[in-house]
């Protein structure tokens, strides 16, 4: 990326879910483009260590324990990122509930828990609510913002699982559409990344490797993605190139909803 380094130079970026996966690679993208980086996560540790790669790399970084659907933790968040730094010019909502114990419980709606509804909704769209509330007045003071939420092609179509999710994911698509029209003219641009499933180590150690073949033979690309890939798109919409682009969600799928899963499969590459 050396070709495109410094395009976030000046700007501070708060990151939710920025210890692991892609998280984690958006705070490494971001700090080689120059942002100075908040690393946002449950898993203080793992936050803490992500913003340490960052400054070993050379960046700026510090590292804040925060549950995203806890009003008072997004609050000490935001303030932690203006008393270190002095202002926010990029939030990226990317927390979200990915465990594969609390993913297996989301299948059959007639036997869905709906304490997991609720946690997946807590996290999943409460977080990216909370995460804009606190960072949108420093943001108008300023007369500048992008917001960039991770949805997921799950927001978009239905499956056999996951109704919970999927649902949750649908209304963060819905909220970026709200939050771009309500502050655009204000000078806040929110955008969103709808990635496929990305080979993130997560995916790889938990999901069964006949889905994970499934997957792979339905995107259009030789492979899976990766972290990095989403991590782009991502450092893309925070910056000033992606001025004219608010109110999207961008699908970063390798085109698995781009086709009907025949194609994929008639044309798999043979042995």
């Amino acid at each position: 990326m050396a070709e495109r380094a410094g395009r976030l130079e000046g700007k501070v970026a708060v990151v939710t879910g920025g210890a692991s996966g892609i998280g984690r690679a958006t705070v490494l993208c971001m700090a080689a483009e120059g942002a100075r980086l908040v690393v946002a996560d449950l898993n203080g540790a793992g936050a803490e260590a992500v913003a340490g790669e960052a400054r070993a790399a050379g960046g700026e970084a510090i590292s804040v324990r925060t549950d995203v659907g806890e009003e008072a933790d997004i609050a000490r968040m935001i303030a932690a990122a203006l008393d270190t730094f002095g202002q926010i010019d990029v939030l990226h909502n990317n927390a979200a509930v990915t465990s594969a114990e609390l993913l297996a419980g989301d299948a059959a709606i007639e036997d869905l828990d709906t304490e997991l509804w609720d946690l997946t909704m807590r996290v999943n769209l409460r977080g990216p609510m909370l995460g804009v509330k606190h960072a949108l007045p420093p943001m108008l003071a300023r007369g500048r913002g992008s917001i960039v939420n991770t949805s997921s092609t799950a927001g978009f179509v239905g499956d056999g699982v996951y109704g919970a999710y999927g649902a949750s994911k649908g209304g963060v698509n819905a909220f970026t559409a709200y939050v771009a029209t309500m502050y655009g003219k204000r000078g806040i641009r929110c955008n969103a990344v709808a990635p496929g499933l990305v080979a993130t180590p997560n995916a790889r150690e938990h999901f069964d490797p006949a889905l994970l073949e499934i997957y792979e033979s339905n995107h259009l690309t030789p492979t899976l993605g990766t972290p990095d890939e989403v991590a782009r798109v991502v450092a893309f919409l925070a910056s000033d190139e992606a001025s004219f682009v608010t109110g999207q969600v961008i699908k970063v799928d390798g085109g698995l909803l781009s086709h009907f899963p025949t194609w994929a499969q008639i044309h798999r590459p043979t042995a």
